[in-house]
C-alpha cells in the first residue's frame, strides 16, 4: 500500500527513463510522449544541452534564497521581459504560485486605487490552480466543491463574451482586473475571435483594470509564438508562466509592465525556493536551446501537421465534433465523455490525455518531429474511431 496521498487517479505505469519524444517504463515498453507532463517537458527528456547545465549548475549551488542576489535569477528575468515586453518578473515554483500572485498584486493595486473590495472578472471553464484564491477564480464547479468557503473578489463571465464583461463594468464598480487564459487547456482548448482579447485590452485601458493573461499551459512557445498574447496581438499588464519554462524543473513566473510594476516591495510577497539558481539555470537553458534550434516554428508546423493528419484521418467519422488548437497544443473534440481513451492509449504505446470529459487532448514536446506526428496519427485515430463506433 502506497504512503501517497490518493490525489490522483494514477494509471498503472511507472516509468523509469526517456529520451527525446520516447518515454520507457519500468517493465521495458516504450511509449510515444504525446503529454510531456502536460505541458512542462518542453524539451522532451534526457535533453543533452539541459542535462548538462542542470548537472553544472548543481556542482557549483543548488540554493541560496531570495535574502541576496540571484545572478541566473536575474539573467533569466532579463531574457523574460526582453521576450514579452514586460518589467519585471516575480519567480514561484508552479502555475498556481504565479497565478496567485498575479491575484494578489491586481487587488494590491486596487487598495492603491482606495478600492476597499477589489474584484477581478474570470471566465467560464476557465482553470488558474488549486491554491484557495485560484480555485476560486478557476471556473471547474467539479474542482472547487468541497472546499467552500471560496475566496469573495471574482464575477464570472462567459469566455469570449465581450458584451458580459461590458455589463459587469456597469454594474460592479470594484473592478480591478480581467484575467482570462489565451487559450483554456484545461477547459477544453478551447479558443475564441481574437477581436475578443483586443476588446478585453480596450476595456481594461478605458477602465483603468489590469489584463491578467495565464500563458502557464500555452506560454514558452508551445503556441508557436513565446506567448499565446503574442498570437492575438494583445500586450497583458500582467502574464503568468511555469509548466514549461523549466522544462520539469519546478518554476513558476509572475510577470508585471507598466502600472502593474512596481507596486510590490520587501514584505509584499515572497518565495523560499522561487527563482533559485539551478531552476533559473533550467529556464535559461530552455530558453536557449529553443531559440537555436528554432522550436517556435517547430512547434507551428508540427502542430498544423498534427491538426491536418488528424482531420484526414477522421474525416467522416461520426462523433468527431471538433479538431483545434494552435501549436502544439491540440484537442479532439468528441461528442461523448471519452475518459477511455486514456487507458487505450497507454496499452497502444501512447501518453495522451482526456480533459474537460469529452476532449482528446495532445500537448507533444517541442522538439517532436514530423514523423512523430505521423506516428501519433497513425496510431491514435483507430482508437478513436473503434470508440466512438462501440
Amino acid at each position: 500500500m502506497s504512503h501517497v496521498m490518493n490525489t490522483y487517479a494514477r494509471l498503472p505505469v511507472t516509468f523509469s527513463h526517456g529520451q527525446g519524444s520516447r518515454i520507457t517504463d519500468t517493465e521495458g515498453k516504450e511509449y510515444l510522449d504525446a503529454l510531456s507532463g502536460i505541458a512542462v517537458s518542453t524539451l522532451g527528456h534526457a535533453h543533452p544541452r539541459l542535462v548538462a547545465a542542470i548537472s553544472a549548475q548543481a556542482g557549483r549551488m543548488l540554493h541560496t534564497s531570495n535574502l541576496y542576489c540571484i545572478r541566473e535569477q536575474e539573467q533569466l528575468a532579463d531574457k523574460l521581459c526582453s521576450l514579452s515586453g514586460m518589467d519585471e518578473v516575480f519567480f514561484g515554483n508552479s502555475g498556481a504560485e504565479a497565478n496567485e500572485g498575479a491575484i494578489k498584486l491586481a487587488r494590491f493595486f486596487g487598495h492603491k486605487k482606495n478600492i476597499e473590495m477589489p474584484t477581478i472578472i474570470v471566465m467560464e471553464k476557465a482553470f488558474h490552480g488549486r491554491t484557495m484564491a485560484t480555485l476560486s477564480a478557476t471556473g471547474n464547479r467539479k474542482a472547487q466543491a468541497g472546499f467552500e468557503p471560496l475566496v469573495s473578489g471574482f464575477v464570472r463571465v462567459p469566455y469570449g463574451d465581450l458584451e458580459a464583461i461590458r455589463n459587469v463594468a456597469e454594474h460592479h464598480k470594484n473592478i480591478v482586473a480581467v484575467m482570462l487564459e489565451v487559450i483554456q487547456g484545461e477547459g477544453g482548448i478551447h479558443l475564441v475571435d481574437p477581436a475578443f482579447y483586443r476588446g478585453v485590452r480596450e476595456l481594461c485601458d478605458s477602465h483603468d483594470w489590469l489584463m491578467i493573461c495565464d500563458e502557464v499551459q500555452c506560454g514558452m512557445g508551445r503556441t508557436g509564438s513565446w506567448f499565446g498574447f503574442q498570437q492575438v496581438g494583445v500586450q497583458p499588464d500582467i502574464a503568468t508562466l511555469a509548466k514549461g519554462l523549466g522544462s520539469g524543473v519546478p518554476i513558476g513566473a509572475c510577470l508585471a509592465r507598466g502600472k502593474a510594476a512596481g507596486l510590490f516591495g520587501p514584505g509584499n510577497h515572497g518565495s523560499t525556493f522561487g527563482g533559485n539558481p539551478l531552476v533559473s539555470v533550467a529556464a535559461l537553458t530552455t530558453i536557449e536551446v529553443i531559440e537555436q534550434d528554432g522550436l517556435l516554428a517547430n512547434a507551428a508546423h508540427i502542430g498544423s501537421q498534427i491538426r491536418q493528419l488528424f482531420g484526414e484521418a477522421l474525416a467522416g467519422t461520426k462523433g468527431v465534433v471538433d479538431i483545434r488548437g494552435h501549436g502544439l497544443m491540440i484537442g479532439i473534440e468528441l461528442d461523448r465523455p471519452c475518459g477511455a481513451l486514456v487507458g487505450r492509449g497507454l496499452e497502444a504505446g501512447l501518453l495522451i490525455n482526456v480533459t474537460a470529459d469529452s476532449v482528446v487532448r495532445f500537448l507533444p514536446p517541442l522538439i517532436f518531429s514530423e514523423s512523430d506526428a505521423r506516428e501519433l496519427v497513425v496510431r491514435t485515430a483507430p482508437l478513436i474511431k473503434a470508440f466512438l463506433a462501440a
